[in-house]
């Protein structure tokens, strides 16, 4: 049986250019979520959902294998990000913004297999955020999206860009705004970290 690659898959939507905004049209998607707020540098309810939801995919891809059935490319991380003050992010109140994190499943997988998984990850482990964790049909629809390359703690520059393309194409912002993290912070300089940014979009 082949092995299922999403990343292949759904290339087109993982690819951006750092030099010219783009419009993609993202199709709804199998999402592993667990909702927060707060500092995600100081949070340990942040890194707490990151282990969550990449324990959770991983041992639902082994089991799977293990039992002669699909195996599957497990995702990266992502998030949306939102705050009851857009002032927030511009002014690095971080402690105020709220985010839902998340990894996009195959669609074989299924909420029962999501919830017996993470109630035996959090039995076994004595992690709560276990229990955070949802399967949701992720729509998101037209989007406006741009790679930023740095420090996430500059990527205000790279969304004026975005919001200067959106007004120059007669778009409006419509719901939280997406990134998508293509490097791992723990392995890569902060001047060398690609994200993609992505927002919804509406006309204006």
């Amino acid at each position: 049986m082949d092995k299922l690659d999403l990343k292949k898959q759904l290339k087109a939507l993982y690819k951006a250019s750092a030099g010219k905004p783009a419009v993609v049209d993202v199709p709804p998607l199998n999402c592993l979520m667990i909702d927060g707020r707060g500092d995600p540098n100081t949070s340990p309810a942040f890194q707490d959902a990151i282990q969550a939801l990449y324990g959770t995919s991983y041992t639902m891809k082994f089991a799977s294998k293990k039992a002669g059935g699909p195996d599957w490319t497990v995702m990266g991380l992502e998030g949306l990000w939102w705050s009851d003050d857009p002032t927030d992010f511009r002014e690095g109140r971080k402690d105020r913004w709220q985010w839902t994190l998340l990894i996009v499943q195959p669609d074989l997988v299924d909420a029962e297999t999501v919830a017996r998984t993470a109630a035996e990850l959090r039995e076994k482990k004595g992690l709560a955020a276990f229990g955070l964790l949802r399967l949701e049909r992720f729509e998101e629809g037209r989007c406006a999206q741009l790679l930023h390359v740095g420090p996430y703690s500059e990527e205000v520059a790279s969304f004026d860009r975005l919001h200067a393309f959106m007004e120059a194409e007669g778009l409006r912002l419509r719901d939280k705004h997406h990134e998508i993290y293509l490097s791992d912070a723990r392995r890569v300089p902060p001047e060398r970290l690609r994200t993609i940014l992505r927002v919804p979009v509406a006309p204006a």
